[in-house]
């Protein structure tokens, strides 16, 4: 089992910054690959960006591309989702997941794992 926990989320103004962070317990962290998701009300969940076990891989969805980075610390057993030149239309909650795969997938049901998502909301 894996527990992932979020955390970083809150109410920034269009063009601020924020860094999201998900911790992980249990099972060895660098045996998964790494992913972020975002589902905005009404609307269905959306892959954000995906990085490998080791880090050296990694994939963004193109509505972030150019905005968002993530990276991987795997002595901290933590995953961060930094997200720069925030818009409105980012407003959602951020879910990370863990899959037991080396690259992370697009698709939901690649995952394993899930947190219970941070709130991120963009103020025009």
């Amino acid at each position: 089992q894996v527990q992932l926990v979020e955390s970083g989320g809150g109410l920034v103004q269009t063009g601020g910054s924020l860094r999201l962070s998900c911790a992980a317990s249990g099972r060895t962290f660098s045996s998964y690959a790494m992913g972020w998701f975002r589902q905005a009300p009404g609307k269905e969940r959306e892959f954000v960006a995906a990085i490998s076990r080791s880090g050296g891989s990694k994939s963004f969805a193109d509505s972030v591309k150019g905005r968002f980075s993530i990276s991987r610390d795997n002595a901290k057993n933590t995953v961060y989702l930094q997200m720069n030149s925030l818009k409105p239309e980012d407003t959602a909650v951020y879910y990370c997941a863990a899959a037991s795969t080396v690259v992370g997938g697009h698709r939901g049901y690649e995952y394993d794992y899930w947190g219970q998502g941070t709130q991120v909301t963009v103020s025009s």
